[in-house]
Protein backbone atom coordinates (compact mmCIF):
# COMPACT_ATOMS: atom_id res chain seq x y z
CA UNK A 1 0.00 0.00 0.00
CA UNK A 2 1.40 3.51 -0.84
CA UNK A 3 1.06 5.50 2.32
CA UNK A 4 -0.24 8.68 1.15
CA UNK A 5 -1.15 12.06 2.92
CA UNK A 6 -4.92 11.25 2.06
CA UNK A 7 -4.56 7.93 3.08
CA UNK A 8 -3.03 8.42 6.01
CA UNK A 9 -5.61 10.77 7.17
CA UNK A 10 -8.54 9.62 5.85
CA UNK A 11 -11.50 9.27 8.14
CA UNK A 12 -12.24 6.17 10.27
CA UNK A 13 -15.59 5.68 9.24
CA UNK A 14 -14.20 5.75 5.46
CA UNK A 15 -12.45 2.21 6.29
CA UNK A 16 -14.37 -0.94 5.90
CA UNK A 17 -14.60 -3.50 8.86
CA UNK A 18 -12.99 -6.28 7.04
CA UNK A 19 -9.71 -4.54 6.70
CA UNK A 20 -9.45 -3.67 10.16
CA UNK A 21 -10.09 -7.51 11.15
CA UNK A 22 -7.58 -8.77 8.55
CA UNK A 23 -5.36 -6.23 10.51
CA UNK A 24 -6.16 -7.49 13.56
CA UNK A 25 -5.41 -11.13 12.56
CA UNK A 26 -2.06 -10.13 11.13
CA UNK A 27 -0.73 -8.17 14.81
CA UNK A 28 -2.28 -11.24 16.97
CA UNK A 29 -0.85 -13.91 14.44
CA UNK A 30 3.06 -12.21 14.39
CA UNK A 31 5.32 -14.34 15.75
CA UNK A 32 6.81 -11.03 16.83
CA UNK A 33 3.82 -9.91 19.01
CA UNK A 34 4.29 -8.90 22.96
CA UNK A 35 1.84 -11.36 25.38
CA UNK A 36 2.82 -9.78 28.52
CA UNK A 37 3.06 -5.79 27.59
CA UNK A 38 0.25 -3.99 26.03
CA UNK A 39 0.76 -3.82 22.28
CA UNK A 40 -1.01 -2.83 19.25
CA UNK A 41 -4.42 -4.70 18.75
CA UNK A 42 -3.58 -3.36 15.20
CA UNK A 43 -1.12 -0.70 13.48
CA UNK A 44 0.88 1.61 15.22
CA UNK A 45 1.13 2.16 18.87
CA UNK A 46 3.17 5.05 20.42
CA UNK A 47 2.89 7.46 23.33
CA UNK A 48 1.65 6.68 26.81
CA UNK A 49 -1.18 8.94 27.87
CA UNK A 50 -3.08 9.85 30.15
CA UNK A 51 -1.63 7.92 33.11
CA UNK A 52 -3.55 8.02 35.64
CA UNK A 53 -5.72 6.28 38.78
CA UNK A 54 -10.05 7.25 38.81
CA UNK A 55 -12.62 5.58 40.25
CA UNK A 56 -10.56 3.41 42.29
CA UNK A 57 -8.34 1.83 39.07
CA UNK A 58 -5.31 2.93 37.00
CA UNK A 59 -6.33 4.18 33.84
CA UNK A 60 -4.00 4.29 30.71
CA UNK A 61 -4.58 5.29 27.34
CA UNK A 62 -1.99 5.32 23.88
CA UNK A 63 -1.95 6.78 21.01
CA UNK A 64 -2.97 4.59 17.45
CA UNK A 65 -3.05 4.36 13.90
CA UNK A 66 -5.01 1.09 13.40
CA UNK A 67 -4.60 0.87 10.20
CA UNK A 68 -0.85 0.68 9.30
CA UNK A 69 2.47 0.83 10.72
CA UNK A 70 2.66 4.53 9.78
CA UNK A 71 1.64 7.81 11.72
CA UNK A 72 -0.96 8.81 10.46
CA UNK A 73 -4.94 9.94 11.82
CA UNK A 74 -4.50 9.03 15.60
CA UNK A 75 -6.95 8.00 18.29
CA UNK A 76 -6.64 7.28 22.33
CA UNK A 77 -7.21 3.41 23.15
CA UNK A 78 -8.22 3.31 27.00
CA UNK A 79 -7.48 0.48 29.42
CA UNK A 80 -7.68 0.06 32.92
CA UNK A 81 -6.00 -1.88 35.64
CA UNK A 82 -6.58 -2.92 39.35
CA UNK A 83 -2.58 -3.87 39.89
CA UNK A 84 -0.69 -1.95 37.01
CA UNK A 85 -0.30 -5.44 35.58
CA UNK A 86 -3.62 -6.68 34.09
CA UNK A 87 -5.23 -4.57 31.70
CA UNK A 88 -8.52 -4.59 30.48
CA UNK A 89 -9.08 -3.08 26.67
CA UNK A 90 -12.12 -0.34 27.11
CA UNK A 91 -10.94 0.61 22.80
CA UNK A 92 -11.52 3.58 21.27
CA UNK A 93 -11.67 6.56 24.02
CA UNK A 94 -10.84 9.72 22.61
CA UNK A 95 -11.70 10.29 18.85
CA UNK A 96 -10.54 12.60 16.04
CA UNK A 97 -14.01 14.20 15.85
CA UNK A 98 -13.89 17.88 16.15
CA UNK A 99 -12.16 20.82 14.45
CA UNK A 100 -9.36 21.66 17.39
CA UNK A 101 -8.16 17.54 16.62
CA UNK A 102 -9.40 17.25 13.14
CA UNK A 103 -5.97 15.42 12.17
CA UNK A 104 -5.19 13.75 15.37
CA UNK A 105 -5.47 13.47 18.93
CA UNK A 106 -2.05 13.95 20.27
CA UNK A 107 -0.70 12.88 23.00
CA UNK A 108 -1.45 14.18 26.76
CA UNK A 109 -2.24 13.40 30.24
CA UNK A 110 -5.14 13.10 32.64
CA UNK A 111 -6.33 13.78 36.27
CA UNK A 112 -9.15 13.35 38.49
CA UNK A 113 -11.48 16.26 39.47
CA UNK A 114 -14.04 16.23 41.14
CA UNK A 115 -15.59 12.80 40.26
CA UNK A 116 -14.45 12.46 36.82
CA UNK A 117 -11.49 12.41 34.64
CA UNK A 118 -9.80 15.42 33.41
CA UNK A 119 -8.22 14.78 30.17
CA UNK A 120 -5.86 17.41 28.51
CA UNK A 121 -3.99 16.71 25.61
CA UNK A 122 -2.88 18.25 22.15
CA UNK A 123 -5.33 18.53 19.28
CA UNK A 124 -3.80 18.69 15.92
CA UNK A 125 -5.15 20.55 13.21
CA UNK A 126 -4.51 21.40 9.71
CA UNK A 127 -5.78 24.24 7.24
CA UNK A 128 -6.48 23.59 3.50
CA UNK A 129 -2.86 24.41 2.81
CA UNK A 130 -1.81 22.29 5.72
CA UNK A 131 -0.80 24.48 8.38
CA UNK A 132 -1.06 23.41 11.69
CA UNK A 133 -2.31 24.68 14.91
CA UNK A 134 -1.54 22.93 17.91
CA UNK A 135 -4.53 23.37 19.90
CA UNK A 136 -4.69 22.56 23.38
CA UNK A 137 -7.71 20.56 24.53
CA UNK A 138 -9.76 19.79 27.65
CA UNK A 139 -12.45 16.73 28.04
CA UNK A 140 -13.81 14.66 30.27
CA UNK A 141 -14.24 11.26 31.04
CA UNK A 142 -17.37 9.84 33.12
CA UNK A 143 -17.07 6.73 35.50
CA UNK A 144 -18.33 4.64 32.53
CA UNK A 145 -15.83 5.60 30.14
CA UNK A 146 -17.75 8.16 27.83
CA UNK A 147 -15.33 11.42 26.75
CA UNK A 148 -17.36 14.60 25.86
CA UNK A 149 -17.38 18.13 26.41
CA UNK A 150 -14.20 18.95 24.73
CA UNK A 151 -12.92 22.39 24.98
CA UNK A 152 -10.14 24.26 22.98
CA UNK A 153 -8.34 25.77 25.96
CA UNK A 154 -5.42 27.57 24.26
CA UNK A 155 -3.25 27.32 21.45
CA UNK A 156 0.14 28.20 20.77
CA UNK A 157 0.80 31.89 21.86
CA UNK A 158 2.57 34.31 19.11
CA UNK A 159 6.26 33.22 20.39
CA UNK A 160 5.97 29.70 19.82
CA UNK A 161 6.12 27.89 16.69
CA UNK A 162 3.49 24.90 15.68
CA UNK A 163 5.74 22.18 17.91
CA UNK A 164 3.96 22.75 20.87
CA UNK A 165 2.20 20.04 22.78
CA UNK A 166 2.18 16.65 25.39
CA UNK A 167 0.35 18.70 28.36
CA UNK A 168 0.58 17.54 31.50
CA UNK A 169 -1.72 18.58 34.25
CA UNK A 170 -0.89 18.93 37.53
CA UNK A 171 -2.28 20.65 40.83
CA UNK A 172 -0.38 22.53 43.58
CA UNK A 173 -2.42 23.85 46.24
CA UNK A 174 -5.68 25.38 44.66
CA UNK A 175 -3.38 26.00 41.08
CA UNK A 176 -3.56 24.01 38.24
CA UNK A 177 -0.56 24.32 36.35
CA UNK A 178 0.26 22.24 32.67
CA UNK A 179 3.47 21.73 30.76
CA UNK A 180 4.03 21.84 27.43
CA UNK A 181 6.75 20.85 24.88
CA UNK A 182 7.59 23.90 23.21
CA UNK A 183 9.81 25.31 20.56
CA UNK A 184 10.17 29.45 20.38
CA UNK A 185 10.35 31.05 17.35
CA UNK A 186 12.79 33.44 17.60
CA UNK A 187 15.86 30.89 18.01
CA UNK A 188 14.24 27.67 17.20
CA UNK A 189 15.32 25.76 20.92
CA UNK A 190 13.31 23.15 22.94
CA UNK A 191 11.85 24.38 25.93
CA UNK A 192 9.48 23.50 28.21
CA UNK A 193 6.52 26.15 29.00
CA UNK A 194 4.83 26.71 32.27
CA UNK A 195 0.85 27.54 32.16
CA UNK A 196 -1.47 28.06 34.87
CA UNK A 197 -4.95 27.91 35.70
CA UNK A 198 -7.59 28.67 38.59
CA UNK A 199 -10.45 26.72 36.69
CA UNK A 200 -9.20 24.81 33.81
CA UNK A 201 -11.24 27.06 31.53
CA UNK A 202 -9.27 30.02 31.14
CA UNK A 203 -5.31 29.48 31.26
CA UNK A 204 -2.26 32.22 31.79
CA UNK A 205 1.50 31.00 30.13
CA UNK A 206 4.10 32.16 33.01
CA UNK A 207 7.21 31.16 30.45
CA UNK A 208 9.57 28.29 29.96
CA UNK A 209 11.00 26.59 32.69
CA UNK A 210 14.64 27.10 33.86
CA UNK A 211 15.76 23.66 33.27
CA UNK A 212 18.86 23.65 32.48
CA UNK A 213 22.16 26.45 31.46
CA UNK A 214 22.62 24.57 28.34
CA UNK A 215 20.72 24.48 24.71
CA UNK A 216 18.68 21.65 24.95
CA UNK A 217 18.16 20.54 21.17
CA UNK A 218 15.46 22.20 18.97
CA UNK A 219 12.78 20.25 20.51
CA UNK A 220 11.28 19.25 23.96
CA UNK A 221 8.42 16.36 23.66
CA UNK A 222 6.33 14.82 26.39
CA UNK A 223 7.46 16.80 29.20
CA UNK A 224 6.49 15.30 33.42
CA UNK A 225 6.64 15.96 36.28
CA UNK A 226 6.89 13.90 39.62
CA UNK A 227 7.46 13.73 43.06
CA UNK A 228 9.74 11.30 44.80
CA UNK A 229 9.87 12.09 48.35
CA UNK A 230 11.59 15.54 48.86
CA UNK A 231 12.69 15.55 45.46
CA UNK A 232 11.22 16.77 41.98
CA UNK A 233 11.80 14.81 38.65
CA UNK A 234 11.45 16.09 35.54
CA UNK A 235 11.09 13.43 32.51
CA UNK A 236 11.41 14.55 28.92
CA UNK A 237 12.38 13.73 25.70
CA UNK A 238 14.88 16.50 24.22
CA UNK A 239 15.42 16.70 19.91
CA UNK A 240 18.84 17.74 18.76
CA UNK A 241 20.28 17.75 22.21
CA UNK A 242 24.35 18.21 21.51
CA UNK A 243 26.29 15.26 22.50
CA UNK A 244 28.73 17.28 24.63
CA UNK A 245 25.56 18.56 26.56
CA UNK A 246 24.18 14.56 27.75
CA UNK A 247 25.91 11.34 25.89
CA UNK A 248 23.31 9.30 24.09
CA UNK A 249 23.09 7.00 21.35
CA UNK A 250 19.35 6.77 19.87
CA UNK A 251 18.08 9.01 17.44
CA UNK A 252 16.76 11.41 20.15
CA UNK A 253 16.55 10.27 24.05
CA UNK A 254 14.60 10.00 27.35
CA UNK A 255 16.16 12.00 29.79
CA UNK A 256 15.91 12.88 33.38
CA UNK A 257 16.60 15.75 36.13
CA UNK A 258 16.64 15.22 39.77
CA UNK A 259 15.35 19.06 41.28
CA UNK A 260 15.14 19.79 45.18
CA UNK A 261 11.85 21.30 44.20
CA UNK A 262 10.24 23.13 41.51
CA UNK A 263 8.62 27.13 41.53
CA UNK A 264 5.75 27.01 39.11
CA UNK A 265 5.50 30.74 39.43
CA UNK A 266 8.35 31.62 38.58
CA UNK A 267 9.23 28.67 35.83
CA UNK A 268 12.05 27.57 37.64
CA UNK A 269 13.73 24.09 39.02
CA UNK A 270 15.56 24.84 42.64
CA UNK A 271 18.93 23.30 42.64
CA UNK A 272 18.31 21.29 39.33
CA UNK A 273 20.95 18.02 38.95
CA UNK A 274 22.40 17.04 35.43
CA UNK A 275 20.74 15.62 32.53
CA UNK A 276 20.97 11.80 32.70
CA UNK A 277 19.59 9.12 30.59
CA UNK A 278 16.27 7.42 31.74
CA UNK A 279 17.09 4.00 29.95
CA UNK A 280 20.13 2.88 28.63
CA UNK A 281 18.90 0.94 25.47
CA UNK A 282 17.85 0.83 22.37
CA UNK A 283 14.24 1.91 21.79
CA UNK A 284 12.38 4.49 25.08
CA UNK A 285 10.46 7.37 24.25
CA UNK A 286 7.87 9.49 25.03
CA UNK A 287 7.70 8.08 28.73
CA UNK A 288 4.69 9.10 30.89
CA UNK A 289 5.01 9.64 35.04
CA UNK A 290 2.83 10.34 37.40
CA UNK A 291 2.13 10.58 41.27
CA UNK A 292 -1.02 8.17 42.46
CA UNK A 293 -3.24 9.20 45.26
CA UNK A 294 -0.38 7.47 47.69
CA UNK A 295 1.83 9.00 46.43
CA UNK A 296 3.98 6.42 44.43
CA UNK A 297 5.22 7.45 41.36
CA UNK A 298 4.98 5.39 38.23
CA UNK A 299 6.39 5.43 34.80
CA UNK A 300 5.21 3.70 31.28
CA UNK A 301 7.29 4.55 28.05
CA UNK A 302 6.34 4.11 24.58
CA UNK A 303 9.12 1.06 23.16
CA UNK A 304 9.79 2.50 19.68
CA UNK A 305 11.46 5.53 18.32
CA UNK A 306 10.32 8.62 15.96
CA UNK A 307 11.79 8.49 12.30
CA UNK A 308 12.59 4.92 12.89
CA UNK A 309 11.46 1.75 10.91
CA UNK A 310 11.32 -1.76 12.66
CA UNK A 311 11.09 -5.02 11.10
CA UNK A 312 6.91 -5.54 11.94
CA UNK A 313 6.60 -2.71 9.38
CA UNK A 314 6.27 -4.99 6.73
CA UNK A 315 3.35 -7.14 9.09
CA UNK A 316 1.28 -3.24 8.88
CA UNK A 317 1.97 -3.03 13.34
CA UNK A 318 4.71 -1.42 14.88
CA UNK A 319 5.87 -1.12 18.59
CA UNK A 320 4.25 -1.50 22.08
CA UNK A 321 4.60 -0.03 25.65
CA UNK A 322 6.72 -1.04 28.39
CA UNK A 323 6.33 -2.59 31.65
CA UNK A 324 5.09 -0.07 34.52
CA UNK A 325 7.83 0.82 36.36
CA UNK A 326 7.67 2.19 40.16
CA UNK A 327 9.89 5.30 40.49
CA UNK A 328 12.20 6.03 44.01
CA UNK A 329 15.48 7.53 44.29
CA UNK A 330 18.70 6.13 46.30
CA UNK A 331 21.75 7.74 46.74
CA UNK A 332 20.90 10.49 44.27
CA UNK A 333 19.98 8.56 41.44
CA UNK A 334 17.09 7.25 40.23
CA UNK A 335 15.57 4.26 40.53
CA UNK A 336 13.22 2.22 38.20
CA UNK A 337 12.44 -1.19 39.29
CA UNK A 338 8.80 -3.28 38.04
CA UNK A 339 6.31 -3.38 40.26
CA UNK A 340 5.40 -5.68 42.94
CA UNK A 341 2.60 -7.15 40.98
CA UNK A 342 4.56 -8.47 38.16
CA UNK A 343 5.55 -11.47 40.01
CA UNK A 344 1.73 -12.22 39.87
CA UNK A 345 2.61 -13.48 35.97
CA UNK A 346 4.85 -16.03 37.08
CA UNK A 347 4.27 -19.77 36.38
CA UNK A 348 6.74 -22.44 36.75
CA UNK A 349 9.29 -21.38 38.58
CA UNK A 350 13.00 -23.41 38.36
CA UNK A 351 16.18 -22.61 39.90
CA UNK A 352 19.26 -22.67 37.52
CA UNK A 353 22.97 -22.70 38.05
CA UNK A 354 24.06 -24.30 34.38
CA UNK A 355 25.71 -23.01 31.61
CA UNK A 356 23.05 -23.77 29.56
CA UNK A 357 19.62 -22.34 31.27
CA UNK A 358 17.13 -23.57 28.55
CA UNK A 359 17.99 -25.04 24.95
CA UNK A 360 13.80 -23.46 24.38
CA UNK A 361 11.63 -21.40 25.50
CA UNK A 362 8.20 -20.29 24.91
CA UNK A 363 10.20 -16.68 24.67
CA UNK A 364 8.05 -15.10 27.42
CA UNK A 365 9.75 -15.24 30.46
CA UNK A 366 11.51 -13.60 33.41
CA UNK A 367 15.14 -14.58 34.22
CA UNK A 368 16.67 -13.67 37.78
CA UNK A 369 20.28 -13.70 38.26
CA UNK A 370 23.07 -12.67 40.69
CA UNK A 371 26.44 -13.46 39.05
CA UNK A 372 29.61 -13.03 41.03
CA UNK A 373 32.14 -10.65 41.58
CA UNK A 374 35.34 -10.18 39.27
CA UNK A 375 33.99 -12.31 35.76
CA UNK A 376 33.56 -11.63 32.22
CA UNK A 377 31.35 -13.56 29.83
CA UNK A 378 28.04 -13.46 28.08
CA UNK A 379 24.46 -14.36 27.71
CA UNK A 380 22.90 -15.16 24.66
CA UNK A 381 19.21 -14.96 24.52
CA UNK A 382 17.13 -15.98 22.10
CA UNK A 383 19.91 -18.11 20.27
CA UNK A 384 20.54 -20.92 17.96
CA UNK A 385 22.12 -23.71 18.64
CA UNK A 386 25.60 -22.77 18.16
CA UNK A 387 25.08 -19.48 19.40
CA UNK A 388 25.70 -17.53 16.30
CA UNK A 389 22.80 -16.12 16.10
CA UNK A 390 21.73 -14.16 19.43
CA UNK A 391 21.02 -10.87 21.77
CA UNK A 392 23.69 -10.72 23.44
CA UNK A 393 24.28 -9.61 27.13
CA UNK A 394 28.06 -9.14 27.50
CA UNK A 395 29.02 -8.55 31.35
CA UNK A 396 32.59 -7.61 33.06
CA UNK A 397 32.19 -7.35 36.83
CA UNK A 398 35.66 -6.98 37.42
CA UNK A 399 35.69 -3.34 35.84
CA UNK A 400 31.69 -2.86 35.85
CA UNK A 401 30.56 -2.94 32.65
CA UNK A 402 27.17 -4.31 31.17
CA UNK A 403 26.71 -4.19 27.09
CA UNK A 404 23.61 -5.05 25.19
CA UNK A 405 24.05 -6.36 21.56
CA UNK A 406 21.80 -6.75 18.85
CA UNK A 407 24.36 -6.85 15.86
CA UNK A 408 23.50 -10.79 15.67
CA UNK A 409 20.11 -11.03 16.74
CA UNK A 410 18.62 -11.52 13.44
CA UNK A 411 16.73 -8.52 11.61
CA UNK A 412 18.18 -5.28 12.48
CA UNK A 413 16.94 -1.78 13.71
CA UNK A 414 18.73 1.45 13.19
CA UNK A 415 21.83 0.38 12.37
CA UNK A 416 22.61 3.80 12.14
CA UNK A 417 22.84 4.28 15.77
CA UNK A 418 24.73 1.36 16.73
CA UNK A 419 24.14 -2.13 17.93
CA UNK A 420 25.08 -1.81 21.21
CA UNK A 421 23.93 -0.23 23.91
CA UNK A 422 26.08 -0.21 27.59
CA UNK A 423 26.28 1.02 31.12
CA UNK A 424 28.55 0.89 34.21
CA UNK A 425 28.07 -0.46 37.93
CA UNK A 426 30.09 -0.32 40.69
CA UNK A 427 33.20 -2.98 39.78
CA UNK A 428 34.48 -6.31 41.96
CA UNK A 429 30.83 -6.79 43.10
CA UNK A 430 28.15 -9.76 42.38
CA UNK A 431 25.79 -8.14 39.75
CA UNK A 432 22.25 -8.37 39.70
CA UNK A 433 20.05 -8.60 36.51
CA UNK A 434 16.24 -8.56 36.18
CA UNK A 435 15.51 -9.78 32.45
CA UNK A 436 12.00 -9.75 31.13
CA UNK A 437 11.69 -11.04 27.52
CA UNK A 438 8.10 -11.12 25.47
CA UNK A 439 9.28 -11.74 22.27
CA UNK A 440 10.69 -9.03 20.47
CA UNK A 441 10.78 -7.10 23.61
CA UNK A 442 13.89 -7.36 26.24
CA UNK A 443 13.65 -5.20 29.51
CA UNK A 444 17.23 -5.56 31.65
CA UNK A 445 16.85 -3.94 35.30
CA UNK A 446 20.54 -3.86 36.78
CA UNK A 447 21.21 -4.01 40.50
CA UNK A 448 17.90 -3.69 41.57
CA UNK A 449 16.65 -0.70 38.60
CA UNK A 450 20.14 1.22 38.98
CA UNK A 451 20.06 1.01 35.64
CA UNK A 452 17.82 -0.19 32.83
CA UNK A 453 18.50 -1.44 29.22
CA UNK A 454 14.87 -1.90 27.08
CA UNK A 455 15.06 -2.46 23.43
CA UNK A 456 13.33 -4.67 20.65
CA UNK A 457 15.21 -7.42 18.85
CA UNK A 458 14.22 -9.67 16.00
CA UNK A 459 15.89 -12.99 15.62
CA UNK A 460 14.39 -15.97 13.87
CA UNK A 461 11.29 -17.19 16.39
CA UNK A 462 12.84 -20.72 16.60
CA UNK A 463 16.00 -19.84 18.31
CA UNK A 464 15.11 -19.49 21.81
CA UNK A 465 18.19 -20.88 23.44
CA UNK A 466 19.24 -19.23 26.76
CA UNK A 467 22.97 -20.30 27.69
CA UNK A 468 25.98 -18.59 28.77
CA UNK A 469 29.35 -18.91 26.61
CA UNK A 470 31.31 -20.67 29.29
CA UNK A 471 30.92 -21.33 32.46
CA UNK A 472 30.22 -18.94 35.40
CA UNK A 473 30.05 -18.79 38.85
CA UNK A 474 26.22 -17.37 39.40
CA UNK A 475 22.30 -18.51 40.92
CA UNK A 476 19.38 -17.58 39.52
CA UNK A 477 15.43 -18.29 38.77
CA UNK A 478 13.53 -18.87 35.68
CA UNK A 479 9.90 -17.72 35.69
CA UNK A 480 7.75 -18.41 32.21
CA UNK A 481 5.37 -15.62 32.38
CA UNK A 482 1.98 -15.52 32.19
CA UNK A 483 -0.23 -13.81 28.65
CA UNK A 484 -2.25 -10.81 29.94
CA UNK A 485 -4.43 -9.97 26.58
Amino acid sequence: MEWTREKRYLPYNKWDAETLLNLQAEAANSAYQMHYHLHPISGLVNDPNGFSYFNGEYHLFYQSYPFGAVHGLKSWVHFKSQDLVHWINLGLAVKPDSIADSHGTYSGSAREIDGKLFLMYTGNHRDENWIRTPYQIGAWMDKDGKVSDKTILFKNPDHITEHFRDPQILKQNDTYYAILGAQDKAEKHGHIDVWKSQDLKNWEELGFLNLSEHDLGYMIECPNIVRIGDKVVVIFCPQGLDKDVADYDDIYPNMYVIADDIDFENHKLINPGQLHNLDEGFDVYATQAFNAPDGAAYEVSWVGLPDTAYPTDNENWANCLSQVKKLSIRDGKLIQEPVETIKSLRRNAEKINSKVIKENTTGQYELKLNIGANQNGCLHLAANNDLSQSLQIKFDTKDGKLTLDRAQAGKQVAVDYGTTRSTSFTPHEDLKLNIFVDHSLVEIFVNDGEHVLTGRFFTNPVNQRIEFDQDIDYQGKFYNMETIL
